[in-house]
């Protein structure tokens, strides 16, 4: 009687059994997947973000300038930096080389942004960061060129 109820308990029939089935499903998607994901959407919102700073140059200027108001630079000095971080951290978190770095640097200017630009936009910002930090702390995955670039490291030293 108790093997019957041992093999009740640990695989259930019925409805239970088929919404503990259906629910533990994506627990089958590849990290990997969830890696690139999160590589791609962050990366199109600072692309984007840079475009839109190059497209108009001199409006661009005058928001760092007028609106954004960055303490301790001059907006003729945090422009091209904040454009440059944008375009080189985009591009880098998308092709997955050197990803860390890259999202370290784009989680700094999330950071100005969040503190001195638009503190009113937390949950946006909020998403972002998260997307940089599963980046940051668990790499850019193995659809990646740190990840090549790693197998060949690892290949070169055998």
């Amino acid at each position: 009687m108790t093997a019957i109820s041992e093999q009740s308990s640990s695989n259930p029939a019925g409805f239970v059994g088929l919404y503990r089935r259906i629910i533990k499903l994506p627990e089958h998607i590849p990290f990997s997947l969830i890696q690139l994901a999160a590589r791609v959407a962050v990366a199109h919102v600072f692309w984007q973000s840079a475009q839109s700073k190059l497209a108009s140059w001199p409006v661009t200027l005058q928001l760092f300038a007028n609106e954004y108001n960055l303490p301790f630079i001059d907006p003729s000095i945090a422009a091209p930096l904040a454009t440059t971080a944008e375009l080189t951290g985009s591009v880098l978190v998308f092709l997955g080389l050197f990803s860390r770095l890259a999202a370290v640097m784009l989680l700094g200017v999330v950071s100005v942004i969040q503190i001195f630009v638009y503190p009113e936009n937390w949950a946006e910002h909020l998403l972002w960061a998260s997307l940089l930090l599963l980046v940051l702390t668990r790499g850019a995955g193995v659809f990646s060129l740190d990840h090549v670039a790693e197998r060949a490291l690892s290949a070169s030293r055998k």
